[in-house]
């Protein structure tokens, strides 16, 4: 697994962003998390990586997994070795 945490992108009671934290937490991969709701130079951040403002956004060494839910993220992580 690369040794880089991955940073996940989120906002205020969005439903797909507790489901990736709970999904990253159960294979106890740490990662940074950045609230876009309130950090207006992060939400700018997730812009720029992902082209768009939906989130949850994850950027795992500049490999972005954007808009996503569980069906996307699980070979996301598999394709990364967690």
């Amino acid at each position: 697994m690369d040794s880089t945490r991955p940073v996940l992108y989120t906002k205020i009671g969005c439903p797909w962003c507790a489901e990736a934290r709970e999904a990253l937490d159960h294979r106890g991969i740490a990662y940074d998390e950045k609230v876009v709701t309130t950090d207006a130079a992060a939400a700018a951040e997730m812009r720029r990586l992902s082209g768009q403002t939906k989130a949850p956004v994850l950027d795992w060494s500049g490999e972005i997994l954007a808009d996503f839910g569980a069906a996307e993220l699980q070979p996301f992580l598999a394709a990364r070795g967690a």
